[in-house]
């Protein structure tokens, strides 16, 4: 918010009365409003811009000689799960901060289904000194399936009213479908209450149209980052929604979509950029919100409409246009200067008036601060995890029968409901690996029910050994895949040795391990160690057979209750879209 000591040093900075504190000299302004490039100079005061007027010579402490360079609005990343990085915070900044993403939305609902709304004010604790904006989406679903999982903690309708009264919230974070076509009053007052502070409430409307889509809109939903085609796209568009054009790691919708608005020519006003979940190095190799800009524009988007799509928009939709959004009078001075408009890297990159980037890397400290101990001791297990616990007891007695099958889809998180004839062996229905048919499971690690569920996944490629994660969207019980149990066993205890991380296995022998102490979810490492951990992560997963680019970031997703077609929890295998525990073996 705007103090009157703030628009008073704005204005006599304007009127020359007071020196600016820099001036951004000779530079092609990209405006977001008027669509227009031109050449001018950019007067900053404190954390605000004064003046782009060109024929105006104003008093400044620094000047940077700019040679043309373009000027564009800091970037909006308008929906992420940070903990998806592995990357605490202030880690974070020294990849996506170089790469022109100044403002990020954030969901909290990793840390919130972990330790709830303590979880939440430990992240937000090193806020000010960060080189970049958080926004927070309050999360909606703690748990996100209540009933069909198990989580470390809730956010109920008083909690989640408190965390819409901070400064930092912008919006109700993503909601599903089932919590509204169920006409599940909680989140409906949940709904209720970000509309009466006049904030967004965020989608999460994966597979639905036609008048379930209606209704899930009309409760209130204002956008949607889970569409997949153009269809998707377009029906929400029609009921007013915005959509959020997702390229994360594992969620490549991109390219798909924006050639469907290309080819149909439809507006894009009502189209923002976001990453939901993508890997530090991803960022860190291909780009953030710019690398979006610039797959857009290298399809065909008129580089203009994909600025917008990254800045303006995403602005307006969150009612922050006042501050954020573009380069313009009174607004925060969040700026990126670049050379070539048809690939966005960022030479220089300021925040909130200072320098805190420069070519390609953090000019700036932003050191870790000293988390909690309590956060650090998030694993505990009720009963001992053996081989014997992800046995799948057969129904029949004859030598096979028939279960579901999660099957991968390839860059999407959804999946196919599969089925297929698996051995039985002494009761216990077996893997097929030469099939690429592998045992799944979900290990509850609040110390609270001891459950395992154990189901069956198609496309990991594993030839031998196992993979385990203590990241498994959304309630973050620990995850496994492999090719036989013994190894998933081992798997599972190194995570509950380590208090959280990713472990590969390979004949009884945990041959990498990298730990997440923070929640189970984060490093409290540099992001330089962390991308290097996670790059041996993926190479010995490949030494198992493992081809998928990230296999960990898909081990986290394929568990997920609320994304279709099929999902697996602590308490068994998730038909989706009933919202409802089935069995393994099919009918």
């Amino acid at each position: 918010m705007r103090t009157f000591e703030e628009i008073k040093t704005t204005v006599e900075a304007g009127l020359g009365r007071i020196p600016c504190d820099l001036k951004l000299e000779n530079v092609q302004l990209v405006n977001v409003y008027s669509a227009e490039i031109y050449s001018t100079d950019i007067y900053i005061k404190d954390k605000r811009i004064v003046s782009i007027e060109p024929n105006i010579d104003l008093a400044a402490k620094e000047v940077i000689p700019c040679q043309g360079q373009y000027a564009l609005p800091g970037l909006i990343d308008t929906h992420m799960h940070f903990e998806s990085t592995l990357l605490s915070p202030e880690a974070l900044a020294a990849v996506m901060v170089p790469q022109g993403t100044t403002t990020i939305c954030v969901d909290l609902m990793e840390i919130a289904n972990v330790a709830g709304a303590a979880g939440i004010k430990t992240m937000l604790q090193s806020m000010s000194r960060l080189p970049y904006r958080m926004l927070i989406e309050v999360s909606s679903r703690v748990p996100t399936a209540p009933g069909l999982e198990t989580t470390g903690a809730v956010l109920g309708v008083a909690e989640v009213e408190e965390i819409l009264n901070w400064e930092e919230s912008c919006s109700l974070g993503e909601i599903d479908p089932s919590k509204i076509l169920f006409v599940q009053d909680e989140y409906l007052q949940k709904i209720a209450a970000t509309l009466a502070r006049r904030k967004v409430v965020n989608g999460h409307a994966i597979g639905r149209l036609a008048q379930e889509l209606n209704v899930y809109a009309s409760a209130g939903i204002s956008d949607d980052h889970e569409c997949v085609d153009y269809e998707e796209l377009l029906a929400r568009i029609r009921l007013g929604m915005k959509v959020m054009v997702r390229e994360g790691s594992t969620e490549r919708n991109l390219e798909k979509l924006m050639t469907g608005v290309m080819a149909n020519s439809l507006d894009y006003d009502n189209l923002i950029f976001c990453t939901d979940d993508k890997h530090a190095s991803e960022i860190r190799e291909e780009g953030h919100i710019n690398y979006n800009i610039n797959k857009a524009v290298a399809l065909g988007v008129p580089f203009m409409k994909a600025m917008q799509m990254a800045t303006i928009n995403a602005a307006k939709h969150f009612r922050v246009e006042d501050e954020l959004g573009s380069i313009t009078p009174g607004r925060l001075a969040d700026i990126l200067l670049v050379k070539d408009l048809q690939d966005v890297k960022p030479v220089k990159v300021i925040f909130e008036g200072k320098v805190v980037a420069e070519a390609g890397k953090l000019s700036v400290e932003c050191p870790p601060v000293q988390y909690p101990q309590w956060i650090k001791e998030s694993v505990t297990f009720k009963q001992t995890i053996t081989a014997q616990s992800f046995a799948v007891k057969a129904k029949t007695n004859q030598a096979k029968t028939t279960v579901n099958v999660i099957e991968l889809c390839d860059e999407q998180i959804i999946n196919e409901w599969g089925r297929t004839e698996l051995a039985v062996e002494h009761g216990v229905i077996g893997n097929a690996v030469a099939q690429d048919i592998l045992k799944l499971a979900v290990v509850e690690r609040y110390g609270k029910t001891g459950g395992v569920g154990v189901g069956f996944v198609k496309g990991f490629g594993l030839k031998k050994g196992a993979l385990a994660f203590s990241t498994s969207h959304d309630h973050h019980n620990i995850v496994c895949v492999g090719t036989n149990d013994a190894d998933m066993a081992v798997g599972v205890n190194a995570i509950h040795e380590m208090q959280g991380g990713l472990v590969v296995v390979d004949n009884g022998k945990v041959i990498a391990k990298m730990q997440l102490l923070i929640g189970g979810l984060m490093s409290e490492k540099s992001a330089d160690e962390v991308l290097e951990e996670i790059e041996a992560m993926n190479m010995a997963a490949r030494t198992l057979g493992c081809p998928l680019p990230a296999p960990f970031m898909t081990l986290s997703f394929i568990s997920l209750p609320t994304v279709p077609k099929l999902g697996l929890t602590d308490k068994g295998l998730v038909d989706v879209l009933a919202h409802k525990l089935i069995a393994v073996e099919a009918d």
